[in-house]
This record gives structure tokens, sequence and C-alpha cells, in this order.
């Protein structure tokens, strides 16, 4: 599958999920957690890209609210009319983020909040490294995935089916190093979404800064 194909199927599905994705991740205490030592790091009006955006919120209406100037991107188009909507005080942007010019050090922070998942593990790789590059010195980054030694596998989220691909939390972890960037802390947890049917989901958190 090409990656155009994969921004596509993305977006197909963050199309339908909408709102109802927002309630179901909603009471993450390890995202907030994650979101609360971000702004702990962060200057004042520091700039900060949000990758896969989604609702904004919890991420960017967090960030935003702490008085930081937050991109989000995301490639489905509802969810950036829901996140324009919801959290007028940050900008977002329709596209895929592969396709987004970055300039080396633009950002103080960076969130990659499962946003991943729908792209082949060489993908993944490189556009962790883009994003460190974009990063400037000392700067903060938190990721989160779902981590599993998997490959373009059929799973049915919310109802919807996805191809997702995937790490092992070892190899995860190791591959976010090795694009310049120090793992301060991971946190593997197990989340149940609050949606119809929902089985408990393991979740990993890591807290970087770039080298």
């Amino acid at each position: 599958m090409t990656g155009a194909d994969q921004a596509q199927q993305a977006a197909a599905v963050f199309d339908a999920l909408g709102l109802a994705y927002e309630k179901a991740f909603a009471h993450s205490e390890t995202h907030l957690a994650s979101l609360a030592w971000l702004v702990g790091r962060l200057g004042p009006g520091s700039r900060v890209l949000d990758v896969g955006s989604g609702t904004g919120r919890p991420t960017a209406e967090t960030l935003a609210a702490a008085g930081h100037d937050v991109l989000g991107i995301d490639a489905s188009p509802v969810m950036v009319d829901l996140a324009t909507r919801q959290v007028p005080e940050a900008t977002f942007r329709h596209a895929d983020i592969r396709e987004v010019p970055l300039e080396e050090g633009e950002f103080d922070a960076v969130c990659v909040y499962f946003s991943l998942l729908q792209m082949s593990r060489a993908r993944q790789e490189d556009l962790v490294r883009r994003l460190a590059r974009a990063l400037r010195p000392g700067g903060s980054m938190a990721l989160a995935t779902v981590p599993a030694d998997v490959e373009d596998l059929d799973v049915v989220f919310m109802g919807q089916h996805v191809r997702a691909t995937s790490f092992s939390a070892e190899d995860f972890t190791g591959m976010v190093g090795a694009a310049g960037l120090t793992v301060l802390s991971a946190e593997h947890v197990l989340f149940t979404p609050d949606h119809p049917g929902a089985d408990p989901e393991s979740h990993l958190f890591l807290r970087c800064v770039r080298d």
C-alpha cells in the first residue's frame, strides 16, 4: 500500500469516528499526565506541533490554554473541522504530515499521540526522524503508540476496519532513540476506551528530548 493510500484510509476511518473518538479516549489519565509533563517543560508562547491532532481535545486545547502557539496537522477533514471549531485558539491544517515541509529546529515541542499506526514501519521511522530534526535542540517530544509486533494487520477499531502496523515496546523505544531523541521515561499501561464492546488496549507513552 502506498503512503497516499494509507493516508486516505486513515482519513476515512477518522472521518467516520469524529467526536466518538474523543469521547472514547477522553479519560486517559496517562495522556493527560503526558501533556502536563510537556506543559511543564515549555517556556511562554512556545511553538508546538500536534501530529494527528484529531478533534483538538485534549492535546491542542491543553497546550493552547497554557498560552502556546499550536499547529495541528490531521489527514481527516472532518477532524480538522471539529478541531477548528472546538479549539479556535490553535491552528489546524488538513494535510498528510509526510507531505508537510518541516524546518530544522522550528518547534519547541512535538506531540505524536497514536498517529503512526496506519503507516508502514519504514514510514514511521522516517517521520520520527523528520520530527526530531524539526525540534530545536533540547526540545521535547511526547509520543504514544499501541506496542505490538504487527505489520499491516487487519483489525476492527471502534467498528472501523483498519490496517495497523506497529513495533514491540522495546523496538519502538529503540526506533525513537535512533531518530536522535533521548527517551527520558516510558510508561506502559492498559486502557479501555469508553466505547461499546471495547477491550483493554496496551498503550506506550514516551517522554523524550532532542539530543
